[in-house]
């Protein structure tokens, strides 16, 4: 992260994300596959380790190979052919509201006060030795018998996709393809993460 000041001298923590260039690999449409969509392909991989058949879709599409390949319905460059590249600064402007996703960071097996904001016993009282941060009772009584499915427990936290929704692009810098995003997005450094307007 980095922070840039505003128009009215006011500090605003941004995300930094190289957003381009992206290829269009395949425009889908109502006749041949039964909606529209454009799928865009990003990254560059050792060729070795791409298979035969996204070899030749990527070789129809003028590339050798790619990290990540999306599809976006409603994408908003509708003059885009096969083989066409896309830049940030053709799909962003500042002040444009989008929506990142991205896999969270994993945080393996956590409790249930981490994991589900538990407060545990705050000033162990009541004869508590050492179970603070327990999660306490989860069944009933002999009906039903059973713990419900659901209940909130101990278990492996984070590494799942996360939707940031309403963030503002703060900045384009199109001669290197950079997007300013203002605040947090999901995931570590150096993750991908894909950006809906």
């Amino acid at each position: 992260m980095t922070s840039v000041f505003d128009a009215t001298g006011k500090n605003v923590a941004c995300t930094i994300v190289l957003a381009g260039p992206c290829t269009v690999t395949q425009v889908k449409t109502e006749e041949t596959d039964g909606y529209t969509a454009t799928q865009l392909a990003f990254g560059q991989r050792n060729e070795k380790n791409v298979t035969k058949p996204m070899a030749g879709h990527f070789a129809k599409a003028g590339i050798t190979s790619a990290t990540e390949i999306v599809e976006f319905r409603e994408f908003p460059l509708v003059d885009k052919v096969l083989g066409d590249t896309v830049t940030a600064d053709e799909v962003f402007e500042a002040g444009d509201k989008v929506n990142v996703i991205g896999t969270s960071k994993g945080k393996g097996f956590q409790g249930v006060v981490k994991r589900h904001n538990f407060r545990g016993v705050n000033d162990a009282t009541h004869g508590q030795h050492n179970r603070l941060r327990s999660p306490g009772s989860i069944g009933a009584a002999s009906y039903p018998a059973k713990v419900f499915k659901g209940m909130r427990m101990g278990g492996q936290d984070g590494n799942r996709r996360v939707k940031t929704m309403n963030l503002e692009i703060v900045r384009v810098f199109p001669e290197k393809n950079l997007v300013l995003v203002k605040g947090a997005l999901p995931g570590p450094k150096g993750s991908t993460v894909i950006i809906q307007k």
